[in-house]
């Protein structure tokens, strides 16, 4: 089974939005570089085609290679309206919700509902086999994270502060939690990626 890890891109101080979901310049990185990340099919669906430094298409390309399954909130679903079916990276999608699959939406897309994060989790790593799952930041990655079900943190700072906003982690449900240092940190372009494993104690 492949690693899971909490995945987003989040201000010096640790937001991944401000309170009406606008990233500002988080996502700025994406789109300035040299060096595509995907195919650019549906670039429309992301806005524009990722384009980014070198340094950050290497990092990025290795991570979504190996991601298979994404799982997100409905909030993150609804926001992006799935990105229409075609997720920037992975094979499946794994909705966390009380609701149920739109009536109609995209039936062709592999994407499926469920309604805690235990059980998203589990559905992941059931479509994953060897491949690695990623969890989006917020309330539902921060709910992972709490549940031990997370083995990396994967963070790309942006050098902006927002002084307030929605928190990378949500609300952390049990307080301090150590990870290790950090077995990736890059430097690209306007972006410092950084991967910690979570501390499993000795």
């Amino acid at each position: 089974m492949g690693a899971t890890y909490l995945h987003a891109v989040a201000s010096l101080d640790g937001y991944i939005a401000d309170e009406r979901d606008d990233v500002g310049p988080l996502h700025d990185w994406y789109f300035k570089g040299a060096h595509s990340l995907v195919d650019e099919d549906h670039a429309d669906v992301h806005g524009a085609a990722f384009r980014v430094s070198a340094a950050s298409a290497d990092y990025v390309r290795g991570m979504w290679s190996r991601q298979k399954v994404l799982v997100i909130g409905r909030h993150q679903f609804d926001l992006t309206n799935g990105w229409e079916g075609h997720p920037p990276a992975s094979e499946h999608v794994v909705v966390v919700s009380h609701r149920q699959r739109p009536t109609g939406w995209h039936p062709e897309a592999s994407y499926r509902f469920a309604t805690s994060v235990e059980e998203g989790i589990a559905r992941a790593q059931e479509l994953a086999g060897e491949g690695e799952i990623a969890v989006g930041a917020g309330e539902v990655g921060g709910q992972a994270l709490s549940l031990g079900l997370i083995d990396h943190v994967a963070i790309d700072i942006v050098p902006v502060v927002f002084g307030q906003g929605k928190p990378y982690f949500g609300a952390l449900a049990n307080g301090h939690l150590m990870l290790d240092d950090p077995e990736v940190v890059i430097q690209g372009d306007g972006v410092l990626h950084l991967r910690y494993p979570v501390h499993r104690g000795r």
